[in-house]
């Protein structure tokens, strides 16, 4: 028995589709548990100081971690190992190795920097703050910098685990990050305090890094420090990871850009703003991640055998299938966001005014969840074909877009009183103070959907694709989702009316049936419009894992 399960655990995977709902299956447990991580901290502080400091203190450890890991990263480093691979392994070894010794240096220094120069940079990124509270946040944030070390070193093991198509460990990884958040706040934190929440981040980033050691140290691929720095190789690699570290970089500066912003509003607007942030994520990892690093290894592979028409159609079938899962859970999530703020978080110190803000904020983050998950996508078709400069240039568009939106969307409100009017509302928010905070989550998906237009745009040019094949699909998914939104809502209004909302047990049952009514709207729209999408994940599921070919899509519809 542990032997068929040593087995599944660490099985090659090869086609999209499986691969696909692995990730998304792992991606889904790993972000049940970050539910159930944001409820403990929900219930134990609210929306309140404690977790304001708590999430600010993350910020600056973020954006270490994707300047550094995202150098060490499989988009990255796959092409060149994988050409090193075909001299031999020793050659492939080499450019790890060197990749890992360079990196220790470099995070070693410039978090011994960020640890002396913590209490500055604490002033001036979260000027919102009293004293006490700014001295908390850099106490955890020096807590926080082992975070990035060891998730960097994680990064770079995940790249021998996707070398060999194990994706199975490699989504494995997050849950046990989860799971050390979890130890933190409900074990560590009452011993410790605040700083156990930040112990329980570095246990977790350990767990994710320790378990993918086996299988590391039994490659051929096992790396170490060395002396030995090819500065040609390092130069290569350096010349696509810059543009890469930095487009990433600048999402975790826009996230940083909002935090600054929320530490200025109400008590608790940092944490209503990363708590909606977070639910939003939770669809974004299981579509567009899954679809994304499941298709990156295939999307290299064919380019460099120079398939451009296979390439192509690979994209369409990934896209197509994003617009299909994403598009209805848009409509649902807006629809049931009270339902889903108030069963995932609502308990404890989280009272209903939390949830009603929390709730509105959730609505319009994922308005943008359908951009987010095809700039997941489209931004790794142009990794694959080692164009990092075009999707750095977009995103630097997009992030100066978000920034200003949300600045400029915060200063009228504030001035309008017409504004907040409308926001009050449209959203259900009487007697709930904080509304300001619902302008930084607006800012941001207006500049995500004005970046993933402009990414399209490059993508066709780029790579000749027939983006107008997608507009069947996205039209089908856009009634489909509409629908299912109607039947939620009148599942809502008429069927689950009586229900006692100030219940936990109620509002569950409420969003569940609403929910269930829901889908079932939008699984009868999309066999009505005749999905070509429900047959091919039919086909998918039904190889339960053991197929090796990608689903071909339909000829009508590339």
């Amino acid at each position: 028995m542990v032997t068929r399960v040593l087995n599944l655990f660490y099985r090659e995977i090869r086609g999209l589709h499986q691969a696909a709902y692995v990730l998304a299956l792992f991606a889904l447990a790993s972000q049940v548990l970050a539910i159930v991580r944001d409820r403990l901290l929900a219930s134990q502080f609210g929306a309140g100081t404690e977790l304001d400091i708590y999430y600010a203190a993350f910020r600056i450890p973020d954006l270490l971690f994707v300047l550094f890991a995202s150098v060490l990263s499989v988009y990255v480093l796959l092409p060149f190992v994988t050409r090193a691979q075909t001299e031999s392994n020793q050659a492939a070894q080499a450019v790890l190795s060197q990749m890992f010794t360079l990196f220790l240096l470099g995070y070693v220094l410039i978090a011994g920097i960020t640890f002396v120069v913590a209490p500055l940079l604490s002033s001036y990124l979260f000027p919102g703050f009293s004293p006490e509270a700014q001295a908390e946040a850099v106490m955890l944030l020096r807590i926080l910098l082992l975070q990035p070390l060891l998730l960097g070193i994680s990064s770079l093991l995940s790249v021998v685990t996707q070398i060999g198509h194990r994706f199975v460990i490699y989504a494995f990884a997050p849950l046990l990050y989860n799971i050390g958040i979890i130890i933190g706040a409900a074990f560590l934190y009452p011993v410790f305090g605040i700083a156990g929440l930040a112990y329980g981040v570095v246990i977790g980033a350990l767990f994710h890094c320790a378990i993918q050691l086996p299988l590391v140290y039994t490659s051929n691929l096992r790396f170490c420090i060395t002396t030995t720095i090819n500065r040609k190789t390092i130069w290569s690699i350096a010349q696509v990871a810059i543009p890469r570290a930095i487009t990433l970089s600048l999402s975790q500066v826009m996230l940083l850009v909002l935090v600054m912003m929320a530490t200025t509003m109400s008590v608790g607007s940092v944490a209503v703003l990363q708590f909606a942030y977070n639910l939003q994520s939770v669809p974004l990892a299981i579509i567009g991640m899954s679809y994304s690093v499941a298709a990156f290894p295939t999307l290299a592979s064919l380019l460099a055998d120079k398939k451009q028409s296979e390439f192509n159609t690979y994209v369409l079938t990934a896209l197509r299938h994003v617009i299909f899962w994403s598009t209805p859970v848009v409509v649902l999530v807006i629809v049931l966001r009270a339902q889903l703020v108030r069963v995932l978080l609502g308990s404890g110190s989280f009272d209903w005014a939390d949830t009603r803000l929390t709730a509105a904020a959730l609505a319009i983050f994922v308005v943008s969840l359908l951009a987010q998950s095809i700039l997941l996508l489209i931004v790794r078709a142009f990794y694959a074909g080692g164009f990092t400069r075009l999707p750095l240039i977009v995103t630097f568009i997009g992030t100066l877009f978000s920034g200003g939106f949300a600045y400029g969307l915060y200063v009228w409100f504030i001035s309008s009183p017409n504004a907040q009017i409308f926001f009050t509302k449209l959203f259900r928010l009487e007697n709930v103070a904080g509304s300001e905070v619902l302008m930084l989550p607006l800012g941001y998906a207006l500049g995500v959907i004005i970046e993933v237009v402009l990414m399209l745009i490059f993508a066709s040019r780029t790579f000749g694709m027939e983006l107008r094949s997608l507009a069947k699909p996205f039209t089908v998914a856009v009634v489909a989702s509409v629908t299912g939104g109607l039947f939620a809502y009148a599942t809502l209004l008429f069927v689950v009316e009586g229900v006692n909302q100030n219940t936990f047990v109620g509002i569950l049952i409420q969003g569940a049936v609403a929910g269930v009514f829901g889908l079932l709207g939008v699984v009868i729209a999309y066999r009505l419009l005749g999905s070509p999408e429900m047959h091919e994940i039919y086909v998918a599921l039904k190889g339960r894992l053991r197929r090796r070919e990608i689903i071909p899509p339909q000829p009508d519809l590339l």
